[in-house]
């Protein structure tokens, strides 16, 4: 079993700086790729950026220079800091992973979604 938690969601005015943080734990083997993606009201589901096990990063335009990526691999930990915080920026921010487990099977994870609003 893998489970994904997530912190650091929360209330901030436009301008403002969040950091969120999401920690895979289980029977994991190795991690392919963990990242972000965020669900605004009555919107589908968008990738916000992603980093692999390697290191490589991956982002959407609209948060490319604000937002980064990084990764603890030894905590199977992944963060994103937010800067320059927009109000369209406001959504269930929902971490994922694409691992292998201890059984040797690819699968992939979700976390429950942290809030993040951010206000003008």
């Amino acid at each position: 079993q893998v489970q994904l938690v997530e912190s650091g969601g929360g209330l901030v005015h436009a301008g403002g700086s969040l950091r969120l943080s999401c920690a895979a734990s289980g029977s994991i083997f190795s991690i392919y790729y963990m990242g972000w993606f965020r669900q605004a009201p009555g919107k589908q589901r968008d990738l916000v950026a992603t980093i692999s096990g390697t290191g490589g990063t991956n982002y959407a335009d609209s948060v490319k220079g604000r937002f980064t990526i990084s990764r603890d691999g030894a905590k199977n930990t992944v963060y994103m800091q937010m800067n320059s915080l927009k109000p369209e920026d406001t959504a269930v921010y929902y971490c994922n992973a694409d691992l292998l487990t201890s059984d040797l099977i690819r699968s992939d994870y979700w976390g429950q979604g942290t809030q993040v609003t951010v206000s003008s």
